[in-house]
């Protein structure tokens, strides 16, 4: 069974956008060096008459579409059971609803629904593919993750911002 790395879902807006086949060239980049997997992507667009459009992209094939929708399932199952028939029961409906890819036409929708008119917006789950051999070291030396967040420039900014009110 093939493992996979932390899973990030990032959603991007575009006022004006000006697509000019940069961003999928630096995705292409990042996947050619193993760093990250594109899980699913969807790229919505509603034009000024408020009519949608939208593309999905990943980088898995079927099986691996199916044995990440089964380990996504089994750990909700096991969340909501709390034990071996409901992780069981989760991977088999993952697995199952993975076969149409993981955002799909209902995420299409609900993106199309809060976006305005003529803007775009994009939904990326994007596997981290170079954390997986750090989380095994950890996890050799008896780690377990306590936390994690992101932390963007815009983030420290704003830290600055407010230790420099004070």
């Amino acid at each position: 069974m093939e493992e996979f790395g932390p899973v990030q879902i990032m959603v991007v807006g575009f006022e004006d956008p000006n697509f000019t086949g940069e961003i999928m060239g630096e995705l292409r980049r990042l996947r050619e060096a193993d760093l990250v997997r594109v899980i699913d992507l969807i790229v919505v667009n509603k034009d000024a008459n408020g009519d949608v459009m939208s593309v999905e992209v990943s980088d898995l094939d079927d099986d691996e579409r199916a044995q990440f929708g089964a380990i996504a399932g089994a750990l909700v199952g096991l969340g909501m059971e709390g034990d071996e028939e409901g992780a069981t029961a989760g991977a088999l409906a993952g697995a199952e609803e993975a076969e149409d890819g993981f955002l799909g036409e209902e995420a299409v929708w609900s993106v199309a629904d809060v976006i305005p008119t003529g803007t775009t917006a994009a939904v990326a789950l994007l596997e981290h593919r170079w954390a997986i051999p750090l989380r095994n070291a950890i996890t050799r030396a008896g780690g377990v993750p306590l936390a994690d967040t992101w932390l963007h420039p815009e983030d420290l900014i704003a830290v600055g911002a407010a230790l420099g009110g004070d």
